[in-house]
């Protein structure tokens, strides 16, 4: 990915593995996704011991990930919602997902994620240009904040 290394000490992936944590997260986050949001729900469903469950919930509200919010119909039950960051990690759930049909199980999960208005399967996660091309590692590179072309220069530049 060009010459230029990407500063192991500025990387953001590890502050993100630290919100996420570890395997149980994911599946937390798939359960979440897919309507689940009270602490039993996801206990009973993922089959997860109730204080790893409950440590996991407790970092994904504390990193902004999840909210804990009281029900109105019974102020002591408690719900656990997606928040608009949590919403953000689809993109990442459904590109580990297609990994491992890929690369582990070799067979595509089921069920299919499809689009909901033509109920076609959805493309592949892939890594794309400004322009909407699909990019591999050899098309990329790091860059300093100075070198980086906005949207101003693309547009004076094809003037």
């Amino acid at each position: 990915m060009g010459k230029l290394r990407e500063p192991l000490n500025e990387c953001s992936l590890p502050a993100a593995l630290e919100a996420m944590g570890e395997r149980w997260a994911f599946l937390i986050l798939r359960a979440a996704f897919n309507g689940l949001h009270h602490f039993e729900e996801f206990q009973s469903e993922l089959g997860i011991a109730r204080n790893i469950l409950a440590n996991r919930l407790a970092r994904f509200v504390e990193h902004g990930i999840m909210e804990r919010q009281s029900l109105p119909e019974d102020r002591r039950k408690i719900q656990y919602c997606l928040t608009e960051k949590g919403h953000a990690l689809l993109p990442t759930m459904v590109a580990l997902r297609q990994w491992g049909e890929r690369w582990e199980t070799g067979v595509p999960a089921f069920p299919i994620l499809v689009d909901s208005r033509d109920h076609r399967p959805i493309q592949p996660i892939a890594v794309l240009s400004h322009d909407g091309r699909v990019l591999t590692k050899g098309d990329l590179h790091w860059a300093l904040p100075g070198d980086v072309a906005d949207a101003t220069d693309i547009a004076n530049a094809a003037e």
